[in-house]
């Protein structure tokens, strides 16, 4: 019997494919070649998925898991946006990706159903560098991703006898929240468009006519009883002051300007004392007094050549920064999105873009100059004055980090709490494991030319920016204080978090 299962099937296809090919065929060959082997082929393995085959412009992969099928794909469009920024339109490599749940038939190298062909139509249907689901995996995540989504209602697309329901996946969990608040102003601003309307037909109603005519027309709509024993009724004309009275009951009121008075005839007008910002728990930081140190390793290219920098005094937070922390910052709307998990876990699904966020608002309220620390402070900081392997020495020792396979507990969805392992000898906690964490500076594929005098090497617009420490989702080796990696910039991803420094 052939095999079948439930799956999530996530379906891709650059858009455009044919003109990028007129264009630039062997060039535009070796980019999607490329873009398949580092960034698709690793982001499905990194997620738990398959890649069940290629089409050339497009791919198609299975996972268990609906969320993460949906957060690779939106890893992968987030990536794309990033490796485009400094590309022209026209020479892009974008993809549409769909995704849906649905029982397939499974063989060696291709899957077949109808929830197959419904993810290939939510992908053709997709905008470019968009991520669209079906309702069946939207009611499995909608709780579980810090995304936004959008219902595009249902669809009726080719070849399935059943209409579709759509969802938009939007990355940013605020982006929802903005467009709804769009759509409510717009409606807010015809519903104004309305009344003023319907404000002037009024105007119109009254103001042109005389006013007596006005009067007894509003009069005769009594009933006579009413209006006979009105004042008046059956006596002359009454007086204009009467005139003038009515009109004023009628007629709206208009505002009359007034002439604005020298200062010194001005009634002085009560000032309100100053409101106190409000109150931020500050993170715990420790103070380093600087020194010099042989950063880098002979481990891995990247890390070379070894060599002396030179650190000035500086504060760097004791724990990465917590979910709590963070969201005192989404509370005052200059973070991104609110986090979800316990308060004392790190923070995580956070971009270089957020971090710096956060650090640009608390260096504000505070009046203090936060900011994510160097490459080579946090190294510095991580050693905590060693010079071996790990901090605590040459080889793996069980419960120092938290990381694959550095100790018994099995791997959860979300870190666990900030502190939870021991501090190196500069009391600093979670320096190697728990979350990687994005420092200031851009990635550099070695340190040829690095600055030695502990700065941030940084550019004006680099695309991409180095983190480190390795997650609680990596093996050990990723935990050592030389081991270092970069990320795009802007994109988010479920392991990656920060913390921050503080100059003098």
């Amino acid at each position: 019997m052939t095999p079948r299962r439930l799956a999530a099937i996530v379906a891709g296809d650059i858009c455009g494919y044919s003109h990028l090919m007129q264009l630039d065929e062997e060039g535009t060959h070796a980019r999607v070649k490329r873009i398949q082997r580092d960034l698709i082929e690793p982001s499905i393995a990194e997620h738990h998925g398959r890649l069940v085959k290629t089409t050339g412009d497009g791919f198609f992969a299975i996972f268990d898991s609906p969320v993460e099928a949906v957060r690779c794909g939106v890893v992968i469009q987030q990536n794309l946006t990033g490796r485009n920024a400094s590309l022209p339109r026209d020479h892009r490599i974008e993809f549409r990706i769909g995704v849906n749940l649905g029982d397939v038939i499974i063989e060696a190298d291709d899957i077949y159903g109808d929830g197959v062909n419904i993810a290939s139509r939510l992908e053709s249907i997709a905008e470019p560098g968009q991520v669209f689901i079906s309702g069946g995996i939207y009611e499995q995540i909608k709780h579980k991703l810090v995304c936004g989504y959008e219902s595009l209602g249902d669809r009726k697309v080719k070849n399935i006898t059943d209409p579709i329901r759509v969802y938009r996946v939007l990355p940013d969990p605020a982006a929802f929240n903005r467009a709804r608040k769009r759509r409510e102003s717009i409606l807010i601003f015809l519903l104004s468009l309305l009344l003023l309307a319907i404000a002037g037909g009024a105007l119109w109603y009254l103001l042109p006519q005389p006013l007596g005519r006005v009067r007894n027309q509003a009069l005769t709509r009594l009933s006579p009883d009413v209006s006979q024993a009105l004042p008046g009724r059956q006596s002359a004309p009454p007086a204009p002051a009467r005139h003038d009275a009515a009109r004023q009951d009628r007629l709206p009121v208009l505002a009359t300007p007034v002439l604005q008075q020298p200062p010194s005839q001005q009634a002085a007008a009560p000032v309100a004392p100053p409101q106190p910002a409000p109150a931020v728990q500050e993170p715990e930081m420790n103070t380093l007094r600087g020194g010099t140190f042989m950063m880098g390793s002979n481990e891995d290219s990247s890390e070379k050549p070894v060599h002396h920098v030179t650190i000035k005094p500086f504060a760097i937070s004791r724990y990465p920064i917590s979910v709590r922390e963070w969201n005192e910052c989404a509370a005052a709307k200059a973070c991104a999105f609110l986090a979800t998990g316990k308060g004392d876990a790190p923070v995580t699904n956070v971009s270089w873009s957020d971090s710096k966020q956060f650090a640009g608002w608390l260096a504000g309220v505070t009046h203090k100059p936060y900011r994510l620390p160097t490459e080579a402070e946090w190294e510095f900081a991580a050693r905590g004055g060693t010079q071996t392997r790990y901090w605590w020495g040459d080889d793996l020792r069980p419960d120092m980090a938290n990381c694959k396979g550095c100790t018994d507990v099995a791997a959860l969805e979300q870190a666990p709490r900030i502190g939870s392992f021991k501090p190196n000898p500069f009391g600093l906690y979670d320096m190697g494991g728990t979350v990687d964490q994005w420092v200031e500076d851009c990635w550099h594929k070695n340190y040829g030319g690095a600055p030695t005098d502990g700065s941030a090497w940084t550019e004006s617009d680099c695309g991409s920016h180095v983190i480190r420490s390795g997650s609680w989702k990596n093996d050990p080796r990723y935990v050592r204080p030389a081991n270092r990696d970069s990320y795009d910039t802007s994109v988010r991803y479920p392991t990656h978090g920060f913390r921050i420094a503080l100059s003098p």
